[in-house]
């Protein structure tokens, strides 16, 4: 295996000709948006200037991330803690930080922290779908199903406090 630091300092140069190439694509994306007689909503071509504006901002936030993650795992190896889990502190396998230099986890605290967060987001989404629109909606409730022939698909109702009227089964 190569030496790390030789990883983490390629990995960082891509990750910063990378940015450099997003900055440039979002200038572009933001000169032709600003362009007269742009019809930016009634694009018959695709997709619109305002989606491929957001698109490129997402990928250049998720650039400079990964900068920002690759300088945390070349002080790590400063201090002499890279290659070892932030979670459990075990070493964090070779064929990994070949993969993923910046790894801060071993391959099973990565994949107990993604069911968490997995089902962490389901909840969220489930919260999410029950708020209603609008300050003058009705407060909701999630609950356990009661009936099976009630439930969604995810085994949820979402019933509002105000008439028993059910306002989103997600």
């Amino acid at each position: 295996m190569a030496d790390p630091r030789e990883l983490l300092l390629a990995e960082r140069a891509r990750a910063v000709r990378r940015v450099a190439a997003l900055q440039r694509e979002f200038a572009g994306v933001a000169e032709a948006a600003s362009a007269g007689g742009t019809d930016d909503e009634h694009d018959p071509e695709g997709a619109t200037l305002a989606f491929e504006r957001q698109h490129t901002a997402a990928l250049l936030d998720q650039a400079r991330e990964q900068v920002t993650a690759i300088d945390a795992a070349l002080g790590r190896l400063e201090a002499g803690r890279h290659g070892v889990c932030e979670r459990c502190g075990q070493p964090i396998g070779a064929d990994r930080l070949a993969a993923r230099p910046a790894a801060l986890t071993c391959i099973r605290c990565a994949a107990l922290l993604r069911v968490a967060y997995s089902a962490r987001n389901a909840n969220a989404v489930r919260v999410l779908a029950a708020q209603p629109a609008g300050p003058s909606a009705p407060a909701t409730a999630m609950i356990s199903p009661d009936r099976p022939s009630r439930t969604s698909s995810h085994g949820w109702n979402t019933l509002s406090t105000e008439g028993g009227t059910s306002v989103c089964a997600a």
